[in-house]
């Protein structure tokens, strides 16, 4: 039993190796839909009136969710041009690493959602953005690991702004519009990392 998992493992990690080049090809439109979504967000919220941290959690939640309704529709797509099979040993292993930070931030978003509705201190908004960055930068980085390099490196971008922000905000008391903040982190590296993957894609192919 065990010589099987560690001939599924080793075949699992050949895969991987050998799928470098499709998944980043696959990575590309995926970045560029969740970038416009986030940054649709951050003009959508901008517009609105959210006047308390339980809309603010909810409206970030629902933007979030329809960015991963997204994604998965993509990657299925994907899945389906190149005949292979969706769930795949590969895509498990990607998902089972970046699942603890992600249900972190669902359990967190639910939890505040509850705990703040009624309130109209916008507390939740100078906090949940740095939050999210930081998890959203560990589930990237941990991603990475089985993707391209390059994820490990946008999953610390993320990790590094929410360290700046957080700095910026508390010792020297400097506030952000959370919606401009959202959309340009979320929105805005997504959409950069997207489109650097489709030049760089286009690049190889030309050469």
């Amino acid at each position: 039993m065990e010589t099987d998992l560690a001939a599924e493992n080793l075949q699992t990690i050949r895969t991987l190796m050998e799928r470098a080049a499709v998944y980043r090809r696959a990575l590309a439109p995926i970045m560029v839909w969740n970038g416009i979504v986030g940054i649709a967000g951050g003009i959508a919220g901008s517009c609105t009136r959210i006047d308390s941290d339980s809309a603010f959690i909810l409206f970030w939640s629902v933007t979030a969710l329809i960015a991963i309704i997204g994604s998965f529709l993509l990657v299925r797509r994907q899945a389906l041009k190149d005949s292979e099979p969706f769930w795949s040993p590969p895509t498990r292993r990607v998902a089972q690493a970046i699942l603890p930070p992600l249900l972190i931030g669902a359990a967190v978003n639910v939890i505040g959602y509850i705990w703040f509705r009624g309130q109209i201190y916008l507390e939740a908004t100078l906090l949940y953005p740095v939050g999210w960055l930081f998890l959203y930068g560990c589930a990237a980085h941990a991603a990475g690991f089985f993707m391209t390099r390059g994820m490990k490196l946008f999953g610390w971008v993320f990790i590094l702004l929410g360290c700046v922000l957080l700095g910026s905000r508390f010792p020297f008391n400097i506030h952000y519009s959370p919606f401009v903040l959202m959309g340009a982190t979320f929105g805005g590296l997504h959409l950069a990392y997207g489109v650097y993957l489709y030049i760089t894609e286009k690049g190889k192919n030309a050469a």
